[in-house]
């Protein structure tokens, strides 16, 4: 081993003291000073397998290189045993075969598979190995095959846990994002579905991938996403929630201004749709963008039940969001200020219930809404069978104990446990924790204000979810702004064959959604 071979080695534990970053040394055309190198850079891992090979009558020396745990050992041995098979050679060529023939027969054999590449820096093929490649090292020359080998323990797909579903697909998504990608490919057949990769994440490397129709998603919207992403710099995204965060327009708002599903039925009709979305490895979560507040109360088994079965389930979401958000601050309200509104044979009840409680009608709505809020927490973060029993009987056991020993009345468990079961016919469970957090805040406004509190309170939270955008889409489209269009789908949902033009604010191009019809209708709002 001579003496420039050892420095480029030890480049690579140097930093540039211009630039502050690590070197991206070349590979060694030493095959002892790589197999130091890898070693050296993954501190002599225990999961770290190198296996040598002495071919061709001798002449030579290559090593496979791979890690335990991410890769298919089934695929590690196949790779090998293809690209070292020196059968097709007849015995002259092979006994005469220098180190730059073989390492040409490797690579041709390696580049044959179709998912093979050339490595020919320390920093990508560490990028490779830890991606689940197996590597393939001749001594002699300064690159190296990568080949395609990921695999490992995974979870197999299995049924939605966070978005149950009556009716319809039964397939969620699982942590790996080649296995996602290939369930919406199942549903869209279509060569429009694109795909780009990236990798985010100084440390982790992340890879990430967004898919779109070419032709239905507005280009300008695709623009602006890929800039986002591009800008993220961070050292690790271990879930797609660190991107929602990040990439959001308004961070200080209270309502998600990106979609999340793990079932691909949903992902692929937001695609269809014209919307994007986005794949993290290691997350069964997939992003949806652009997103409008009333994408959070739809379901894809909407459109899979008789439309007006849909549509009664559909008002009944959004009457359940207004119980959720109003339901204890009306109550305390009309108590502390708005008596004349309550008739008097149900205010005499009231106030009878109330006569021996310690605590004005606020007061009463916070402890309940506390205590409900921590068992709600506790039955989650407990295993199902244990969690469902102690919601149940913690809720029971509490509610009537308050009441017997006179610290709440009645009326208000009702009202609280009302709320609290109407929060759960929310289907996004990130929309409901904001209508949980919005709650308490209306609550104190109603114990100060009454009702007029409340009223001021809804007008600036209306003017605060029209001002929202979601990748230059706004938040409360199509009725802010209106679109008349639009309103087939938004709180009622039309039958199928009334809709055949696809949302207007999210698509420029290919408006229609009847097969072979390309319309030229501009969006009425642009970017």
């Amino acid at each position: 081993m001579d003496k420039t071979t050892k420095e480029s080695g030890q480049a690579a534990q140097t930093v540039d003291s211009a630039g502050g970053k690590p070197h991206n040394p070349p590979i060694s055309p030493d095959l002892e000073e790589n197999i130091t190198q890898i070693k050296a850079r993954l501190g002599n891992s225990p999961d770290l397998i190198i296996r040598t090979y002495e071919l061709i009558n001798r002449t030579a020396r290559v090593a496979a290189v791979y890690m335990i745990g991410i890769t298919d050992r089934e695929m590690v041995d196949h790779f090998i045993s293809h690209v070292m098979s020196f059968e097709s050679l007849n015995d002259d060529i092979r006994l005469a075969a220098t180190t730059a023939e073989v390492y040409s027969y490797i690579k041709d054999n390696a580049l044959s598979i179709g998912k093979e590449k050339l490595v020919q820096d320390i920093n990508g093929l560490l990028e490779a190995l830890l991606s689940g490649d197996t590597i393939i090292l001749v001594d002699g020359l300064g690159e190296a095959v990568s080949g395609s080998t990921c695999g490992g323990e995974v979870r197999p797909v299995s049924e939605a846990s966070t978005q149950v579903a009556i009716r319809g697909s039964k397939e969620s998504f699982t942590e790996t994002i080649s296995t996602n990608i290939a369930l919406v490919r199942k549903i869209i057949k279509n060569p429009d579905l694109w795909t780009e990769t990236m990798k985010l994440g100084d440390v982790t490397h992340t890879d990430i991938t967004i898919m779109y129709i070419h032709g239905i998603a507005d280009e300008e919207t695709i623009k602006v996403f890929k800039k986002k992403l591009q800008e993220i710099k961070v050292d690790s995204i271990l879930e797609s929630g660190y991107i929602e965060q990040i990439i959001e327009d308004n961070k200080y708002s209270p309502f998600p201004t990106l979609y999340n599903t793990e079932r691909p039925d949903s992902v692929a009709g937001n695609l269809l749709d014209g919307r994007i979305a986005i794949f993290v490895d290691g997350t069964p979560f997939v992003l949806i963008a652009p997103t409008t507040f009333f994408m959070f109360f739809h379901t894809v088994e909407d459109y899979y039940q008789r439309y007006d079965i849909s549509t009664l389930i559909r008002l009944l979401r959004f009457l359940c969001l207004l119980i959720s958000l109003y339901g204890p601050a009306i109550f305390v309200a009309a108590l502390n200020f708005h008596q004349e509104m309550i008739p008097t044979p149900l205010l005499i009840n009231l106030a009878s219930q109330r006569e021996g409680v310690p605590f004005p009608a606020f007061v009463e709505a916070v402890m309940m809404e506390v205590t409900f809020e921590i068992i709600r927490e506790a039955g989650v973060r407990m295993p199902s069978p244990i969690g469902q029993t102690v919601s149940i009987i913690g809720g029971l056991v509490l509610g009537t104990a308050a009441v017997q020993a006179g610290i709440v009345s009645p009326a208000m468990v009702i009202v609280v446990s009302l709320t609290g079961i109407s929060s759960f016919a929310t289907p996004a469970f990130n929309m409901a924790l904001s209508i949980r957090m919005l709650r308490f805040i209306i609550m104190v406004i109603a114990a100060f204000m009454g009702l007029y509190g409340i009223a001021i309170f809804t007008i600036m939270l209306i003017a605060h979810m029209c001002s929202l955008r979601s990748l230059g889409v706004p938040y409360m489209s199509p009725l802010g702004p209106f679109v008349p269009e639009n309103q087939k789908d938004t709180f009622l949902r039309s039958p199928l064959t009334f809709m055949k033009i696809r949302k207007r604010l999210l698509n420029k191009g290919n408006s229609s959604t009847a097969p072979g019809k390309k319309t030229a209708k501009r969006n009425s709002y642009e970017h």
